[in-house]
């Protein structure tokens, strides 16, 4: 159905016919703007079959509204940048080694899920949903798809925006920018759209640091339904099918008195607009204040579980050994001597091991080649990964064991959980008063679960949120154990440091700012008495 023609509010609001499957029809279709009247065309539409009718059209337009509608003056977008400041690194045309999640399809893998939301997006069938919620666990392959769906709608020239949630990395983690970053993207998009923006925003000096809900409102939804109504528009929807927002994440935003808004309101603006030729991808996992909000028959629901392909494992785990097997000289050499490595038997345990996570069977796959491991092999190591429970949690303590008995592991590790926004490694020695090398020795041993950029000014960050959770929850994760507390022995190192640099350059960890004191301070008030443990060197 994608690729047939989309109709417009006006044309389904006005359609009067018969059962017959060829049907004679009276559409009136409204436009804005000075048209051709009075046509008498042959029209065929998916909805209804093939049809004969007559084109009233016609024009509502005063002087006022053809100021408002017509005239605008060409938008700058660098003054639009300027007057929105969106995050740059939101979207997902970020660069995804520093801006994580770093998730993709592996070629060959998800056809089936992403067909079924393609087609759910190109429909123009009456009752198909505005919204789809994809929803699942940990590292099942959520953000992967996300990504996928804006490539291949960005591609087709109908991708309003994208917004890619992480937690603890400041903005992406929260809704104060969200609406400005989609706002920014629609405009570049959707060029029609950018003075309906710049308006709300010179007419509502507020409007900046208004609510969310006012903010999609006035940036993103009523400037897309003004656009949509427009030339370009009108014809690209009828053609080839609505427009999309990808929202990733939505979990990892912090904010979810404002999240569960967000949803209720988007929900009202399709049930008030429902030709609106927009529809809007969710990823999450499944959480109370989401899914209590989501689960509405407004809404298509697709569990990623039923989807997930042991195929897929098997197609990802067999291209990884087999790329690593051209590259890794102790891999050649007990080949030579010992023939072909994993054995279909090892790789078919392993897959039937891992389940559907891809999360897991990267980090087992990291966990099986890392080559920072000189005490085993990697044909040691894949027994032993047969042993682990499935899940990740088995995994991340495996790992961090290796630097465990490593000077500063235990606070190097607390800094990179509960830093607000990750930093570099300079930056976290720099906080912690150590040297820069040894945060490396620290880290270096841990890829499997965390990225390690190629140079000390980029962030350090996780290869996925689900370690912060094992970290930060005691009765998951022990020994390596991440308390709350930590965060106040984080914020004396932070006042030390910028006293001694008051005279010198701004240190590089002004970003653990003191704004985010109040902040810690809340999250620290129930413990009652914690602020002795500031001073706990």
């Amino acid at each position: 159905m994608g690729d047939r023609s989309a109709p417009s509010e006006e044309v389904f609001s006005s359609v009067e016919g018969t059962e017959s499957s060829h049907r004679e029809v009276h559409i009136t279709q409204h436009y804005h703007g000075t048209v051709t009247v009075n046509r008498v065309e042959y029209a065929e539409n998916a909805n209804f079959g093939d049809n004969h009718g007559t084109f009233n059209q016609f024009s509502d337009r005063s002087d006022a509204t053809a100021g408002n509608q017509q005239n605008f003056e060409p938008v700058d977008q660098a003054d639009l940048l300027r007057l929105l400041r969106p995050i740059p690194d939101a979207s997902h045309t970020r660069d995804r080694e520093t801006s994580p999640p770093n998730s993709a399809c592996f070629p060959g893998t998800r056809i089936d899920i992403i067909r079924r939301i393609v087609a759910w997006a190109d429909s123009t069938l009456l009752w198909n949903t505005h919204v789809l919620w994809l929803y699942g666990y940990v590292g099942c392959g959520k953000s992967a798809i996300a990504l996928a769906i804006a490539l291949k709608f960005e591609d087709r020239n109908r991708l309003v925006g994208s917004f890619f949630f992480f937690r603890n990395t400041g903005d992406r983690s929260r809704t104060t920018r969200f609406a400005t970053t989609l706002a920014c993207q629609l405009a570049a998009a959707i060029p029609e759209a950018a003075p309906f923006i710049e308006q709300a925003v010179k007419a509502e000096p507020g409007l900046l640091k208004s609510n969310l809900v006012a903010q999609l409102r006035r940036l993103v939804y009523e400037p897309f339904k003004a656009a949509a109504k427009r030339g370009r528009l009108l014809t690209t929807t009828l053609l080839k099918g609505p427009f999309l927002i990808v929202i990733d994440g939505l979990d990892e935003c912090e904010d979810r008195q404002e999240v569960q808004a967000f949803v209720d309101d988007m929900l009202k603006f399709f049930k008030k607009n429902p030709f609106v030729p927009l529809r809007v991808f969710i990823t999450s996992r499944v959480e109370q204040h989401i899914q209590g909000h989501l689960k509405n028959d407004q809404v298509r629901l697709e569990n990623l579980i039923n989807h997930c392909s042991r195929d897929d494992i098997d197609t990802f785990m067999r291209t990884c050994f087999e790329e690593e097997k051209k590259r890794n000289p102790i891999i050649k050499a007990y080949i030579r001597k010992h023939g072909d490595w994993p054995t279909k038997k090892d790789k078919d345990q392993l897959v039937d091991h891992i389940g559907g996570s891809f999360i897991f069977a990267s980090a087992l796959f990291k966990y099986i080649v890392d080559p920072t491991d000189n005490q085993s092999t990697p044909m040691d190591r894949l027994p032993h990964t047969l042993n682990m429970n499935p899940g990740l949690d088995t995994l991340y303590a495996r790992t961090l064991s290796r630097s465990q008995h490593l000077p500063h592991f235990y606070d190097i590790i607390s800094a990179f959980t509960l830093l607000f926004e990750p930093l570099p490694i300079v930056g976290i020695a720099e906080l912690l008063g150590i040297e820069s090398f040894e945060v490396v020795r620290v880290l270096v041993n841990l890829q499997a679960i965390i990225h390690i950029p190629g140079t000390d000014d980029l962030p350090v960050t996780m290869c996925h949120t689900s370690l912060r959770d094992f970290l930060t929850t005691e009765t998951r994760s022990g020994a390596y154990f991440v308390s709350p507390a930590y965060h106040l022995k984080l914020s004396f190192h932070w006042f030390i440091l910028n006293l001694s640099q008051q005279s010198l350059r701004e240190p590089i960890n002004s970003r653990y700012q003191w704004f985010h004191w109040q902040t810690v301070s809340l999250e620290l008030d129930t413990h009652g008495g914690i602020q002795s443990k500031l001073f706990i060197s």
